[in-house]
């Protein structure tokens, strides 16, 4: 792997102009223990893909194998389409046959590979390969990284962290949900750029994924935000949850830090285990970083008064919600291990503004107010997404929430749970999805509210033509779901009424 020096002095070059380095195919083919079987190993390789849709050209692609595609069957395309080299099982050239071997042809022709062949190299394991690679790429490019776990606000959390070591440091942060075994990694390929500074979130819903991204990652700065029953049905309680995502200390050196809840018990109580030097940030206990003096403002969002040591600072943000302002407050112990000053903590922070439906408040036309928190859904986040709705002024408060997904036999009684705390917290409830969601509006029921308050849908597209119906000037709409449900399409219909 070859390529121009890195730039050490924070903001001396912004990330978009960093040349990123060139991969060439010997390279690659020792990072992935693999065999070069066609092409020159001198070939340089430009950006990785997993897709022929889109892939661009100069790319490597990496033939994935998944539970329902296997990509080694669009390796001859990739060509084709113009790469400039695939990684494949053992024996694929020799199994494709003359279709194999004339894709490589093919792609040395000047329209689609500037006339040199392209390279195929050949390993055990496809997966494991790309993983190899981002570990590779992640050691050589000198970056730091940051990872971040847990039940809620992972997303928040790494979009904050982000934003707030970008005021200082060239940052790069993984894509979207690009979390898990395959996405983590093809996040870390594009520390090629060299940026001074990655913030990853690691996913996971199963026991030893979090050990397995961690491994890929190499971490310097590892955060954990929460311990909630996301994910519940997996498992057979919420401390096994706990275990599992008490795996992001494995591996780590003296000098590296962990981040973390203090208001979480569980999390209080495996943070012993970790080798390196921790960091506290809570509301409601002693903490490295402590929020004081908590002022929520309902969909307006939060404001404290907070503790650091390095001196205190007032933090105003439109995120909304207390637990948005622990994932701040996370992100705030990593801007401070990374010298931020805190003026430019504080600044940043009035800037943030909530990902794409996590959180995003909407003020339509005539009067209506929509929060739309629809991306994904669990028990203590629904709930604390009704604290907001209640803590909000508004004509009505309207929830609408949709079945969360994967709690397993609990799952009746959970968003039972969930009914019986909506509640207390709205004047209207539409509950959609399965017999889960069945039993949310009879929660709610059971708990006192009317009858006549609570809607059943089986799904969303109904429960959007009854809401778009239904809402009025001065009602404030909250709309929660695991995203199988697809309580999106709620705000969307909202959204084309009111818009």
């Amino acid at each position: 792997m070859t390529g121009e020096r890195r730039v050490d002095r924070p903001g001396e070059r912004p990330l978009a102009d960093v040349e990123p380095p060139v991969l060439d195919a010997a390279w690659v083919a020792s990072a992935v223990s693999g065999a070069v079987v066609a092409g020159g190993v001198s070939r340089s390789l430009g950006g990785v893909s997993i897709d022929t849709r889109t892939l661009a050209p100069g790319d490597l692609f990496i033939a994935i194998r998944g539970e329902r595609f296997d990509g080694a069957q669009f390796a001859a395309a990739a060509l084709d389409a113009g790469a400039a080299g695939v990684v494949v099982p053992r024996g694929w050239m020799a199994a494709s046959g003359a279709r194999g071997a004339g894709a490589v042809n093919r792609g040395a022709t000047p329209a689609s590979n500037g006339g040199e062949a392209p390279v195929v190299i050949e390993v055990d394991d496809t997966t494991r390969a790309l993983q190899a690679l981002a570990r590779a790429i992640r050691r050589e490019s000198g970056t730091r990284v940051v990872a971040i776990t847990g039940s809620a606000g992972k997303t928040t959390t790494k979009e904050a962290t982000s934003e707030l070591l970008a005021t200082r440091y060239r940052v790069i942060r993984n894509r979207g949900n690009f979390n898990n075994h395959i996405g983590l990694p093809l996040s870390l390929v594009e520390l090629r750029r060299r940026p001074e500074i990655a913030v990853v979130e690691l996913g996971m819903n199963h026991a030893g994924e979090i050990s397995t991204l961690v491994r890929i990652a190499e971490p310097e700065v590892r955060v954990w935000t929460n311990v909630g029953d996301a994910h519940v049905g997996f498992f057979a309680s919420v401390d096994a949850i706990a275990d599992a995502k008490a795996e992001i200390f494995e591996g780590a050196r003296p000098s590296d830090l962990l981040v973390a809840n203090a208001d979480d018990p569980r999390i209080a109580a495996r943070c012993p285990a970790f080798a390196g030097r921790i960091s506290t940030f809570g509301i409601d206990r002693d903490a490295d970083i402590r929020a004081e003096s908590v002022v929520d403002r309902g969909i307006d969002g939060v404001s404290a008064r907070v503790a650091t040591p390095r001196g205190d600072i007032l933090l105003t943000t439109s995120l909304v919600g207390r637990g948005n302002l622990e994932n701040l407050l996370a992100a705030v112990g990593v801007a401070i291990e990374f010298d931020v000053p805190l003026p430019d903590i504080a600044a940043a922070a009035s800037r943030l503004r909530p990902a794409s439906h996590r959180g995003d408040v909407m003020r339509l036309a005539g009067g209506v107010t929509v929060i739309d928190d629809s991306y994904n859904a669990n028990p203590t986040a629904t709930t604390k997404a009704l604290d907001v709705l209640a803590g909000s002024a508004a004509t009505r408060r309207i929830a609408v929430i949709g079945e969360m997904l994967e709690l397993g036999e609990r799952s009746a009684e959970l968003h039972e749970g969930v009914g019986r705390a909506a509640a207390s917290r709205v004047d209207l409830l539409f509950a959609v999805g399965g017999a889960p969601a069945k039993a949310l509006a009879d929660g709610a029921i059971a708990a006192g509210l009317a009858a006549a308050s609570v809607q059943y849908f089986a799904t969303s597209d109904e429960a959007a033509e009854a809401a778009r119906a239904i809402v009025r000037s001065g009602d404030l709409v909250l709309v929660k779901g695991s995203r199988g449900v697809k309580t999106d399409r709620v705000v969307d219909r909202l959204k084309a009424e009111r818009g």
